[in-house]
């Protein structure tokens, strides 16, 4: 990534980036497998390998929770490696192939949440259908990019929420949304009536839906943000780990990217363990972990709930979430 290193950025650009002794630290930090690994030897670490090189060396049955957001059905470079586009039954074939071998690393409790656009999602579907019980479809407003002369602009991305069995976590009450109250009603004592009024202004917790229109994709004045071209927000990592593990968990990134699902785990008190094929990610993610103590924030997120898009003025310095 020296030609992004090398980029001259706006002065207010506060996208995260390596100098040659950052990418020499953080290289000694990542980790290679070349036998059966055990547990403990993962947790809390990046292992920067092709997923298939190391798929059959991890572990049986020591994922709590697994973010799998893997290349989409398109041609995209990933820092000078191309992910070509596949016909819809060569990237079903792709995605099974190694699908299939990764199951055996979940607990029986396990659940998967698997990322997907509107051409990816239905060999998604089809894949994880055979190994896992579907639960529900998200869909989340992805606002970034031009519109099309000729189409509709595609503002929106899958996420398909399974679970290994029928026996698994989701906590409802930590992934509130907190909403502005457009139509106030009060009771006939004149009370507010399930809302709330206070410095912040009215409003009221929602329960989450599956439609997700909260979120900001990392941009260049957002400390979260990287090069990485597909890069998830913190926000939404947060809301599944939240929704979906217990403090102390591990949660498993195949496909880590720049770091956000382990990052978020951490900040989170959950442990960690990502794949990713790319040193310069890998480097970034270590980078960021290596803050996460000291910055633990998470944009939109705060006192234990969710908020609508810019509508939480101040981010709270720190971030306590329920247990």
């Amino acid at each position: 990534m020296q030609e992004n290193e090398d980029k001259v950025r706006a002065e207010r650009n506060r996208t995260l980036t390596l100098n040659e002794s950052e990418r020499i630290k953080y290289r000694e930090k990542l980790i290679t497998l070349t036998a059966k690994a055990e547990t403990e030897q993962l947790i809390n670490r990046t292992i920067n390998q092709d997923l298939f090189e190391v798929i059959d060396l991890l572990p049986d049955e020591f994922v709590d929770l697994m973010f799998v957001d893997p290349p989409y059905n398109l041609t995209k470079n990933f820092n000078g490696k191309t992910f070509k586009r596949m016909n819809n039954e060569q990237y079903t074939e792709w995605l099974d192939n190694w699908f299939s071998r990764i199951v055996r690393i979940l607990k029986p409790n396990a659940t998967v949440y698997i990322c997907g656009d509107w051409r990816s999602s239905h060999s998604i579907y089809e894949v994880a259908s055979k190994h896992l019980n579907i639960i529900n479809r998200i869909t989340w407003e992805r606002e970034k990019g031009r519109g099309a002369l000729n189409n509709w602009k595609n503002a929106s991305e899958d996420i398909w929420y399974c679970a290994k069995s029928e026996d698994y976590k989701f906590y409802v009450d930590r992934v509130k949304m907190k909403r502005k109250v457009v139509a106030p009603y009060r009771t006939e004592a004149g009370m507010p009536k399930d809302w709330e009024d206070d410095s912040d202004g009215k409003f009221r917790l929602t329960f989450p839906s599956n439609l997700w229109t909260d979120l900001t994709v990392p941009f260049w004045s957002m400390p979260e943000n990287t090069d990485h071209p597909t890069q998830k927000p913190e926000k939404l990592l947060a809301k599944v780990i939240l929704a979906s593990s217990d403090e102390n968990d591990v949660v498993f990134d195949p496909f880590m990217g720049a770091g956000t699902t382990s990052v978020v785990a951490k900040k989170l008190n959950r442990r960690y363990v990502g794949i990713e094929i790319d040193e310069t990610y890998c480097c970034l993610a270590e980078k960021r972990l290596a803050t996460a103590v000291s910055a633990p924030s998470i944009q939109g997120y705060s006192e234990g709930v969710f908020w609508e898009r810019n509508t939480l003025v101040e981010q709270s310095k720190s971030t306590k979430p329920p247990k």
